[in-house]
């Protein structure tokens, strides 16, 4: 099966890869760009890149359902499967209006977890994950119904929308990405669950695809649609694996972006002060993101910060965070 496994990220690679270009042209023509905020002169780039993505992974996924079912003549896992893409088109729905509308409807903070609760719906209807969950100090807990009616709904909304708050940077969120869903994949792979494997790694793979493009200087943006997508999945992934301790400890950046703001009553914005020569300059006085975070260390360490220097520094966070993920997972 790991040739199979092979064939299927390939897909998903190659289809997200050979989708860009054509998206980047078509957004530019029609006028579906924003502008890079973290550069001196603004300059537009094509946005929604999270429909090319979405197009790899699915067909990385419906590759695999493809074969199993008429060649290997296998279908135990597929409702599971075909629930977490169910999951992915509603959430890229809702992105998709967020990005297109939501700023002209005006929608609040408060108001974005409510328009993706109903994502969670495929989930919760297959009951998937196990209902005993291991609580700090108190232990294994049985939630039984509660977990389909109230676990699932909270993660997978508070992962998606936690996922769109660490965003902004040229590769920030795709290369966050690749790595909390590449750590899932290896979780998944090490106990044996090669198809829970496969739904982290498609992404991973689209999501590497996708970083070609998105790196400095960025060439399209990955949108609400990408970000929601994303974070819905490592849920999902976390909810079917079993592995929603070490999810936790993977999104551990995304809590502190969430509570860094907070201070400023969620005012406040993650781009920084961009000067002339590329460089960057904390936004504000005080830290209310992780990127001004990065900022403000960085300029102890070098003259100059430029935007890669706050990505790769988030990046090496989230990597040291995956190696005590992966060594929480193996003892």
């Amino acid at each position: 099966m790991d040739y199979l496994l092979l064939i299927c990220l390939a897909a998903s690679f190659l289809v997200t890869y050979l989708l860009i270009p054509f998206w980047i042209n078509t957004a530019h023509r029609i006028k579906l760009t924003g502008k890079d905020m973290n550069k001196y002169d603004k300059p537009e780039v094509a946005e929604l890149g999270g429909l090319p993505v979405m197009a790899g992974f699915l067909a990385g996924i419906l590759l695999y359902i493809g074969i199993v079912t008429f060649y290997y003549r296998q279908v135990s896992n597929t409702i599971y499967i075909l629930a977490v893409i169910s999951t992915i088109l509603i959430i890229m729905v809702i992105g998709l209006i967020d990005d297109i509308l939501g700023w002209k409807i005006g929608l609040r903070q408060w108001q974005k977890p409510l328009l993706t609760l109903p994502a969670a719906l495929p989930m919760m209807v297959v009951n998937a994950g196990e209902t005993v969950m291991s609580v700090p100090v108190v232990g294994a807990v049985d939630f039984g119904i509660l977990y389909p009616l109230l676990i699932i709904p909270i993660a997978i909304t508070g992962a998606a929308n936690g996922f769109n708050m660490l965003a902004g940077y040229n590769g920030l969120e795709a290369g966050m990405g690749t790595i909390i869903l590449g750590t899932l994949g290896l979780a998944a792979w090490l106990t044996g669950n090669g198809w829970i494997a496969l739904l982290s790694f498609s992404m991973a793979f689209a999501l590497l695809a996708f970083l070609r493009y998105n790196w400095y200087p960025a060439r399209i943006f990955p949108g609400d649609i990408f970000t929601y997508s994303v974070g819905a999945l490592i849920a999902s992934v976390a909810i079917l694996g079993n592995m929603e301790k070490i999810a936790l400890l993977l999104f551990t950046p995304y809590f502190i972006d969430f509570l860094l703001p907070l201070r400023k009553k969620m005012k406040v914005e993650a781009f920084a002060k961009p000067n002339k020569d590329g460089s960057l300059e904390m936004p504000y006085n005080r830290i209310y993101d992780i990127t001004h975070l990065a900022i403000f260390v960085l300029k102890r360490l070098k003259e100059n910060v430029h935007e890669r220097d706050v990505t790769l520094f988030i990046f090496a966070i989230e990597l040291m965070l995956a190696i005590a993920a992966v060594f929480v997972w193996v003892i």
